[in-house]
This record gives C-alpha cells, sequence and structure tokens, in this order.
C-alpha cells in the first residue's frame, strides 16, 4: 500500500476539532466559532510535509513535499502523480525539497524555481534550479546556484526563494548551525543572496569587486531565514529569521547590512546558555520585531494584499513552527505597531502562509495533512 492510500481523508490532530470542509470552497461543517472573523477550509488534505507553495495564473498550485516531490494542486484536487524532472533532494534532518518559486514573466517563460538540499562526498547544502512546466513536467531543468555553505550537518539550509519587481531572484541561506560563519562573507552560510533569474551576479551587489566577499551576498548575519516576501506598499524585503531558544526576528532585508547574528541576539542557546551579551552593536541592525519570550518559532512569511480582507491590507503574517500559531503584525511603514496570534487551536505547526490570487491565506501544515483556507466568515 502507498503512502497515501491508507491515510484518512483528514489527519488526526484536525479530526478533534473539525471534519473536512468540501475542495470546492464550502466551510468546514462542524468549524467552531471564528472570533477572528474568518472560518479554516481544508483545500487538500493529503499532503507530505508540505513545504512551499506558488500560484500559477490558470489557477494551479505549486506544491513542494519536503521528501522530494513536486505536487499540482487543480481544481481543488491534489493531482495523483507528482511533477516529473525535479532535481535529485537530500532528505533527512531540514532537508528535502523546500521553497517554491515563479518567474515574474511566468505566463510566457513557464520558468519554475526550486531550493533544496544537496549532497556531495558526505556534506550538503542549498541548491537551486529552474525548469520549463510543461504538461505538468519540468523540461530543460538546470542547477542555477549552489551556495558554498556545504557542512555535514543536516540543519539550517533556510531557504525562501523571492523575486522583486525588476525580477532579481533573493535566495536565503542558513548558516547551516555554524554560527560564526554567518559574520564571514567568504561563504554563503547565514546570507541572503541576489542574483539574476539566470542564477549570474547582478553587477550593483554590495560586494561586488571585494576581494574578500562573495559578490552574490545581499545581506548576512542571519540565522535561519525561512520566510521572506516583499511588502507591495513600500518594496521593501521582509524576512523572518528562526532564532535559537526565543529570539526569532521579523527583519527588514537592505543592501549589504549585517543583521548580527550571532554577536548580538535576543535569544539564548538550546541549553539556556548565553549565545552573546549583546543585544545591540554599531554597524548591526536591530529587528524590526523579536521575541524574547513565548517566540513562535518562525517560518513563512506573506504581506497581505487583496479585496477578501481588507482591515488587514499591508499586515505581515508569519508562520509559526513550535509555537503552533499564525501571527498578524500590523505595521505602519516599518515599524510593527501590534501583534495578533491566530490559530492556536489547531495544535499544528504551520510551515508556511500565502496570499492567494483570491485574497484568500493559505496555510501549509509541517505534518502528513492540510493546505488551509481562511476565507470571511461571512462569506464574502
Amino acid at each position: 500500500m502507498s503512502r497515501r492510500a491508507g491515510r484518512a481523508p483528514c489527519m488526526a490532530a484536525l479530526l478533534a476539532l473539525v471534519a473536512c470542509g468540501d475542495p470546492d470552497g464550502e466551510p468546514l461543517p462542524s468549524e467552531p466559532e471564528q472570533p477572528e472573523g474568518f472560518r479554516r477550509v481544508v483545500v487538500v488534505d493529503d499532503l507530505d510535509h508540505a513545504w512551499g507553495m506558488a500560484f500559477t495564473p490558470s489557477g494551479d498550485i505549486l506544491v513542494t513535499e519536503r521528501p522530494g516531490e513536486l505536487r499540482i494542486v487543480r481544481d481543488g484536487e491534489l493531482l495523483p502523480d507528482p511533477v516529473a524532472g525535479v532535481p535529485e533532494v537530500a532528505t533527512g534532518g531540514h532537508g528535502g525539497l523546500l521553497d517554491v518559486a515563479l518567474h515574474p514573466d511566468f505566463a510566457a517563460n513557464a520558468l519554475v524555481y526550486l531550493s533544496y538540499a544537496k549532497e556531495e562526498g558526505g556534506e550538503r547544502t542549498t541548491a537551486v534550479a529552474r525548469g520549463r512546466l510543461v504538461d505538468d513536467r519540468l523540461e530543460d531543468v538546470e542547477e542555477i546556484f549552489v551556495a558554498e555553505a556545504w557542512s555535514g550537518a543536516d540543519q539550517h539550509f533556510g531557504s525562501r526563494l523571492a523575486f522583486d519587481e525588476a525580477g532579481f531572484l533573493y535566495v536565503s541561506i542558513g548558516e547551516r548551525t555554524d554560527m560564526d560563519e554567518a559574520q564571514d562573507l567568504t561563504n554563503h552560510q547565514g546570507k541572503i543572496v541576489r542574483l539574476r533569474d539566470d542564477g549570474t551576479v547582478p553587477d550593483d551587489n554590495p560586494f561586488v569587486g571585494e576581494a574578500d566577499a562573495l559578490p552574490e551576498i545581499w545581506a548576512y548575519g542571519l540565522r535561519n531565514v525561512q520566510g521572506m516576501a516583499f511588502h507591495p506598499g513600500t518594496g521593501a524585503l521582509w524576512a523572518s529569521d528562526h532564532g535559537p531558544l526565543e529570539g526569532d526576528e521579523i527583519n527588514v532585508i537592505r543592501a549589504g547590512r549585517n543583521y548580527g547574528w550571532p554577536e548580538i541576539t535576543y535569544g539564548r542557546d538550546y541549553d539556556g546558555s548565553i549565545i552573546s551579551e549583546d543585544t545591540a552593536r554599531e554597524g548591526m541592525e536591530q529587528p524590526v520585531h523579536h521575541w524574547e519570550e513565548d517566540a513562535p518559532a518562525t517560518s513563512g512569511l506573506a504581506v497581505y494584499e487583496g479585496d477578501a480582507f481588507p482591515e488587514w491590507v499591508g499586515s505581515v503574517f508569519v508562520a509559526g513552527l513550535a509555537g503552533e500559531r499564525l501571527t498578524r503584525l500590523e505595521v505602519s511603514g516599518e515599524q510593527v505597531v501590534a501583534e495578533e496570534v491566530l490559530l492556536t487551536s489547531l495544535h499544528e505547526r504551520i510551515r508556511d502562509v500565502t496570499v492567494g490570487p483570491d485574497g484568500f491565506l493559505y496555510l501549509l501544515l509541517d505534518t502528513d495533512g492540510p493546505m488551509l483556507r481562511l476565507e470571511p466568515a461571512d462569506g464574502s
């Protein structure tokens, strides 16, 4: 029997709360009252550790599963066969198939970008490949970036992908559990890199031409960025950096800036020991928001724009893993002015959050389980 064939229609944890929703968008029939003003709908419920998602112009949703499969959700159904042509990935620990993004001109060129853990000689790093999506398979697949972040560790790969309005690709890479490397500009550990769409280096990257720095680096001093999104109102790149024990951060990423890890941090090591006595130093950026206690263990990040929830326009949504919640940050410019905690009753690790073209919020859970959609409670 396949790993999917014997699976119940809904994951057990959700059955304790709700029944499955209709894939065409009917609300969950036993859904408890939502004081937040939204309802949860199960889009599909048979994903295997989903990690990232992207919406195509035709209405399909591409979803990565960490064990190495790219899936298609079409007309509310998960297609039975995974997309062929996906590069080989190194699974285990945090590794596997990670994020997915579409080229800004996808409608014309059909280019899909994937980030994943890559293994050679017993060591792993983060890599990015692209291919053309043709008849539900990837063709002309090429690896366009391999991070200088090789390590025997199977943790802290990053890795989110985001395109800016000019068509440049941003890739986050974790420090691979070797925290001091985040301050070393001769590697990609603990960095965000900026590339052209073919993986080459833009001439105006901040460290181009410097002898002791890799030219792909856009920003550094980060731990393990697992969420990135451009704010539609300001164009700024927002990122969620998963902290150690507490110390999660939300940062606005700027060219050439040092975000301090591990020289400054609001977190502690997992055994409770001090990583740094300092939370601020000259020449190092401060987060726009952080948690010193009850941290969500940040993952995916999205900035809301759409008509379904007008009261949320401009809000930053952050998925929480160990915190098992979705956090809404109300922002004014680049200042966080309020924090709202949502979905704690779900009792599930939330891996990713994305705004769909319909203006609804889509969530991926870090389990063998569903993709959820948040819709207004009044059905508008």
